[in-house]
């Protein structure tokens, strides 16, 4: 059974949530398609820009995406706290960057709307505020426009998505790790790259470019540019991430081993022989190796709309008005008790 979106995205249990969203039949509408001869591979480079430019719109950050030949995956960060301090202007100049200003408000910026016209303008606005932090209406600014372009392109109409976007909630720091270790390596397991910095279209790749740039001596000029396109902002790493969770609590280094280490044992296909080999963050955060193992092989989400610790699903569940939610038992075997 489906579940209203607005159910399923709960800020009050966490800002971070996975999404997914696929191509209509799965085709390959974003890379080549060789029943039909033709590459659509730099229909990629389109999500790229369109990230770049919500960033500038919404107070929705990005921690990591992968965009593959069929699908993309993001894993997103809604940021209530920045939000509250824009001015209604500033909400305005934001909204009308995605779609025009009713005449309403066009009365209200010159100053000529009479009270009773403030009041409703101001209403209008602080529901923009709200859509500024609502992941249904990033979405819709994401695949619609992509969508539009693509049939543009196709000289076609009709369905281009396959339905709703998927949304998992990542309930904790565990969560939110497995998730974007998840994304990050979808490149390699799907066989497309066979390391993480050769990923391309990933936010692995883009960071790793950041971090070569920023470790030049001595440091040169560069355009910042990954195959012509600028990438968008990203979440920054960082151990002490305060309590609202605005930092991927984490050094970019010891992210670096957890995802080589995720990679490696999966293509190595030796889980049984990896705990001398453990990275010191899969101690800290008490992570099973052979159940990290599991999440991170082709199909092997074992989670489902959420993940996080096992008290933090049941909270989630509840919240639903569940008694059961997928993903327990997995989470059961990924701690250590």
């Amino acid at each position: 059974m489906g579940y209203p979106r607005k159910l399923l995205i709960s800020l009050e249990d966490t800002p971070y949530y996975h999404v997914v969203a696929r191509c209509v039949r799965r085709a390959w509408l974003w890379g080549y398609d060789a029943y039909a001869s033709k590459d659509y591979s730099h229909r990629k480079a389109w999500v790229v820009h369109r990230l770049r430019h919500l960033a500038d719109v919404f107070a929705i950050e990005l921690c990591a995406y992968a965009i593959m030949s069929n699908h993309y995956h993001l894993v997103l960060r809604v940021d209530r706290q920045r939000i509250a301090g824009w001015s209604h202007a500033e909400i305005v100049t934001r909204w009308t960057q995605l779609f025009s200003a009713p005449p309403l408000i066009e009365r209200w910026q010159d100053g000529r709307a009479s009270a009773a016209e403030q009041m409703m303008a101001e209403q209008l606005i602080e529901r923009w505020r709200l859509r500024l932090i609502d992941i249904s209406w990033y979405m819709r600014c994401l695949n619609e426009y992509l969508a539009r372009r693509a049939n543009a392109e196709d000289e076609c109409t009709g369905r281009f998505w396959e339905g709703r976007f998927k949304s998992q909630a990542l309930l904790d720091d565990t969560g939110l790790l497995t998730a974007m270790a998840y994304v990050d390596l979808n490149p390699v397991r799907a066989g497309i790259a066979a390391t993480p910095e050769e990923s391309e279209f990933t936010s692995i790749h883009a960071r790793l470019r950041q971090f070569r740039r920023e470790s030049l001596r001595p440091r040169q000029p560069q355009s910042g540019r990954a195959g012509g396109q600028v990438p968008p902002p990203l979440v920054p790493f960082s151990q002490s991430a305060g309590p609202d969770r605005s930092r991927i609590p984490m050094e970019f280094l010891d992210y670096l081993q957890l995802l080589d280490w995720s990679g490696r044992r999966r293509r190595a296909g030796k889980p049984g022989a990896i705990e001398q080999d453990l990275p010191s963050v899969l101690a800290r955060l008490q992570i099973d190796a052979d159940a990290w193992l599991r999440t991170m092989r082709p199909g092997g989400n074992l989670f489902g709309r959420a993940i996080g610790r096992l008290e933090r699903l049941r909270a989630h569940a509840r919240r639903l008005g569940q008694c059961w939610i997928r993903g327990v038992g997995a989470t059961r075997r990924l701690r250590q008790t």
